[in-house]
């Protein structure tokens, strides 16, 4: 392969996954209290701490230094590729460019390109490991960098969130609505937009109904062309729950490659326990793998 693959943190690739296949990580950061963390934690000290934490803990990015020493760890002699989680989300994407151009003015002689993959979690890890499989076939750091920013526009990134206290405690929601909806055991459905924001689909009564609004929205893509290559899934340590889910949908929609990862501490944060994510794209035009 002749360029090196980056993404950070939010991506929940595990280190076996991103060993396999090549992929470089630079870590967010995650704090409970004093204590600090990167975003590589070990997934099941993460969610023990956060039950037992008053406060959830905050999250930040990565700095320019982080990106810029990763890219000076690297061979030379191989172009640089970068995806990060959406900028509407995290600083993280403009760090990368700030570090993208401090490289730059060094004169160094490998070319750096950094783009927004309007996504997180496993919908980033995914865009990496397909990245990656498109280097090693070959691809310029141009071409990569043209299919992988189609690709981003392509993928769909669907996820429900089981509980609704981290978005209370997070004060995304005032404590009374939140008990209200906890009572009335709403889940909410929601997706990656366009511009890489979190867009709510909407709320749905009991987890079944809002793992079936999941299974349906894979359904509605499946019919407009849906790419059948790849598909990955993303939970907040309910691995059971996840694998069910994953079975279901293969069994009537089947695709050639899966991967199945839990949220890790950045995702983790604002999902709280018992979330699924699913990702894919849906283009069956803008990779030759």
């Amino acid at each position: 392969m002749t360029i090196h693959i980056i993404t950070d943190g939010s991506s929940d690739l595990t280190p076996e996954l991103a060993s396999k296949f090549g992929i470089h990580i630079v870590p967010l950061n995650v704090q409970f209290g004093d204590d600090m963390y990167t975003s590589d934690m070990e997934s099941k000290l993460f969610y023990q701490r956060m039950k037992e934490e008053s406060e959830l803990p905050k999250t930040s990015s990565p700095s320019p230094a982080a990106f810029y020493n990763m890219f000076k760890s690297l061979d030379a002699d191989k172009d640089i590729f970068v995806l990060c989680l959406s900028a509407t989300l995290s600083s993280t994407y403009n760090h990368a460019l700030m570090a993208k151009e401090m490289y730059e003015e060094e004169g160094h002689p490998n070319k750096v390109e950094v783009i927004d993959a309007k996504t997180t979690s496993i919908g980033l890890g995914l865009l990496a490991v397909r990245a990656t499989i498109m280097a090693k076939a070959g691809e310029s750091l141009q071409e990569l960098n043209d299919k992988m920013k189609q690709l981003a526009k392509q993928t769909n990134t669907f996820f429900s969130l089981d509980t609704l206290e981290n978005v209370i405690r997070g004060g995304r929601l005032s404590r009374l609505k939140g008990s209200v909806a906890s009572m009335l055991n709403i889940k909410l459905v929601m997706r990656a937009a366009d511009d890489g924001s979190v867009e709510m689909i909407e709320k749905v009564r009991g987890t079944q109904r809002a793992v079936k609004r999941l299974i349906e929205k894979v359904e509605e893509a499946w019919q407009h062309h849906a790419d059948r290559e790849w598909i990955a899934f993303a939970h907040s340590n309910c691995e059971e729950r996840a694998r069910e889910f994953m079975n279901m949908i293969q069994e009537s929609y089947p695709f050639k490659n899966v991967l199945l990862v839990n949220m890790g501490a950045v995702i983790g944060t604002y999902a709280g326990e018992g979330g699924l994510l699913v990702t894919f794209s849906q283009s069956d035009a803008a990779t030759n793998e």
